[in-house]
């Protein structure tokens, strides 16, 4: 598979062939020398592997079977073994709500996140593809607790060392002892900043070329191609789970905030695989209404919703999706169906999938379920199913959860863990020089 930048326009001609990378090449580098986002340059059609498989396919042996002949000539099938079964101990549930919604659990990894899944595989197929004695340093930009997903799956991968940006407030869930101060290969970094000043260290690293390559830096925030490829997986995962109960035509709803889960599945439509379309779940936000119906994109001020993840005004994967538009605008206008769900409404919604399903939904998947919904009641489409994506575990979000359906949610030992506040290895000015002199202290 080649990759291109997405301000590369001009696909065939010769200057866009040398400007071309490999996988290994566009996850090692993560971000294009003439600037945009990496994305794949042609279709690669994968049904012959998987429109066969049984619906009692593991998710190690999927991702062992559609990896080698995605990156061919990269990664071959015993790699693919041992990467599958180095980042996965878990995988996607799919539950049959009723005839016409299913939920794919997303959240049964170490950090009850779906985006465990794009990490431990990322992680893995980097500690696959460097060469002997070859180190890189993962320099991420995360808020909350979404590092703790980057630390597990980095935490003693050979010749990988994280570096975690973390923006100005607490620190939440990683354990000191991964630290480099301890003998781990985290590292992690508090900016005097917000999380836009945490990014842009990230993009000014990489993108200074002599620091970058002075420590062979790369990232696994979503602008990382090698991120978000491996969530097309799951979506995959739950067409072979529930084809024989297919009766009409194929739907996923994606809770849409930075848009990379929606992107992983319009990849994962490149394929093969057979989805009549997505309906991007957004909040309040709406971030990308006026583009979806055709008028120009503009940032917006960002809403603060009780689905926190999805309140974002200017989505960091735009310049994807605007791709995409730009290759397939019919598909676009006919397989990417917007809605915005309000905070009463995923409340609402919340409590219905209590009672009605016994399903406890936290307020990201509510916002999808609650699209899923309305699509199925206002839609042309007979004998239809929607798979809503739950992208986290209601436990991180119990209290909600309590007021919305009443119900207690039960935190497992791993999510209580997450909790716990910790210090930083080094606390910084968003500037570049600072960042590398906390990088040069610890390694």
């Amino acid at each position: 598979m080649q990759f291109r930048s997405t301000l590369d326009k001009e696909q065939i001609n010769s200057v866009s062939q040398r400007l071309s990378a490999s996988f290994k090449e566009a996850i090692l580098t993560c971000l294009p020398l003439q600037g945009g986002l990496y994305i794949p340059t042609g279709v690669l059609d994968l049904r012959q592997f998987f429109m066969q498989m049984d619906d009692d396919i593991s998710y190690q042996e999927l991702i062992t079977a559609l990896t080698p002949p995605l990156f061919e000539g990269e990664l071959n099938p015993r790699s693919a073994a041992r990467l599958a079964q180095s980042a996965f101990d878990f995988e996607p549930e799919l539950k049959n709500l009723d005839d016409s919604i299913s939920i794919l659990n997303l959240y049964n990894g170490p950090t009850g996140s779906f985006k465990d899944f794009g990490v431990a595989y990322f992680a893995a197929v980097l500690e696959e593809l460097l060469e002997n004695k070859k180190n890189a340093m993962i320099l991420s930009a995360v808020r909350g607790d979404s590092g703790i997903n980057i630390e597990r799956s980095f935490y003693g991968r050979k010749r990988l060392t994280s570096v975690i940006l973390f923006p100005a407030g607490p620190i939440r869930g990683l354990n000191p002892d991964t630290f480099v101060t301890n003998g781990g290969n985290i590292i992690a970094i508090q900016v005097r900043g917000n999380l836009d000043d945490c990014q842009r260290l990230v993009n000014l690293a990489i993108n200074d070329r002599p620091f970058s390559q002075r420590y062979n830096i790369t990232s696994s925030n979503a602008i990382n191609p090698g991120r978000l490829l491996p969530q097309a997986f799951y979506y995959i995962y739950a067409f072979i789970k529930i084809k024989k109960l297919l009766k009409g035509e194929l739907f996923f709803s994606v809770p849409s905030g930075n848009f990379g889960n929606l992107i992983s599945g319009l990849y994962a439509w490149k394929f093969g695989l057979p989805v009549s379309g997505f309906i991007a779940a957004m909040n309040a936000n709406n971030s990308l209404k006026d583009y979806f119906q055709g008028r120009k994109f503009s940032p917006r001020p960002v809403i603060t919703t009780n689905s926190p993840a999805l309140d974002v005004g200017n989505p960091s994967n735009f310049e994807r999706l605007s791709s995409f538009y730009d290759e397939a605008p019919s598909v676009m206008r006919n397989m990417v169906f917007p809605a915005s769900v309000d905070n009463t409404a995923t409340l609402n919604a919340m409590e219905e999938a209590w009672k009605t399903h016994g399903e406890i939904l936290d307020p990201h998947t509510a916002v999808a379920y609650t699209a899923a919904k309305e699509f199925i009641n206002t839609s042309s489409y007979c004998n239809s199913r929607v798979i809503v994506l739950a992208t986290g575990h209601p436990a991180r979000e119990a209290a909600l959860v309590k007021t919305a359906s009443g119900v207690n949610t039960d935190i497992p030992k791993k999510l209580s863990q997450l909790k716990k506040e910790v210090s930083p290895i080094a606390l910084i000015d968003p500037e570049l020089d600072a960042l590398e002199g906390a990088i040069a202290s610890c390694v």
